[in-house]
């Protein structure tokens, strides 16, 4: 079965989660480069935003804890 979260968006931890990926694509030292995505019609570069990327997928996995899932997101993006 598949879940979401309710109003993950609106939430406060989805504002407090979109606020700290917003910081990461403002710091050089992270590589937040946008991905390809096939859908046209809400990206028509075909470019998702990195911000978009994480906070969509987050919102599909409620499972996931998010404090873990941004520290893990941080090391994988700092540039060495």
């Amino acid at each position: 079965m598949f879940k979401k979260r309710s109003g993950f968006f609106d939430s406060e931890e989805g504002k407090e989660i979109r606020q700290k990926l917003q910081y990461m694509m403002g710091d050089k030292s992270f590589n937040t480069l946008s991905s390809y995505t096939s859908d046209s019609s809400a990206y028509p570069d075909n470019q998702m935003p990195f911000v978009d990327k994480h906070m969509f997928y987050l919102n599909a996995h409620p499972e996931l804890d998010l404090q873990m899932y941004i520290s893990n997101v941080r090391l994988k993006t700092r540039k060495r």
